[in-house]
């Protein structure tokens, strides 16, 4: 995959496995279950995620989260691949979500490394849903 081809966000100066570290974390502290994949062929990580915590910041649509971390050179690109339908009621709320999931990753990654790693928003970040009424 290339950028523009569907990364949502990229890093350089860590790898994949850090990387979705970082998110499972995250996911964790705000309510949800996480289950963390590893695989070598291809290489890539994935993080799924189940909301187990009432959390009023997370909209109803985004109850279970899915995620894809592959290698790229010198870091590592995030696919958010799910959900992939918000009911147009929810966007608000889910907007917000990705402001606050970036946001952290931002400053996690670079405080932790010391600002030797930064995460990177592709020049057409791609999220996969589409408006549904509701």
């Amino acid at each position: 995959m290339t950028a523009g081809n569907g990364d949502w966000l990229r890093v350089r100066g860590i790898g994949r496995e850090r990387f979705a570290g970082y998110l499972s974390d995250y996911l964790a502290s705000i309510g949800y279950a996480v289950d963390r994949e590893e695989s070598s062929e291809p290489s890539e990580s994935r993080v799924r995620a189940r909301l187990e915590r009432t959390n009023p910041a997370v909209p109803p649509a985004a109850s279970v989260v899915s995620f894809r971390f592959y290698p790229t050179s010198g870091g590592a690109a995030l696919v958010w691949e799910v959900p992939t339908e918000i009911p147009t009621g929810e966007l608000a709320r889910m907007d917000r979500l990705v402001r606050e999931l970036s946001s952290h990753l931002e400053r996690a990654i670079a405080t932790e490394s010391h600002a030797t790693a930064k995460v990177l928003r592709p020049p057409e970040p791609h999220l996969p849903w589409i408006r549904s009424a509701g």
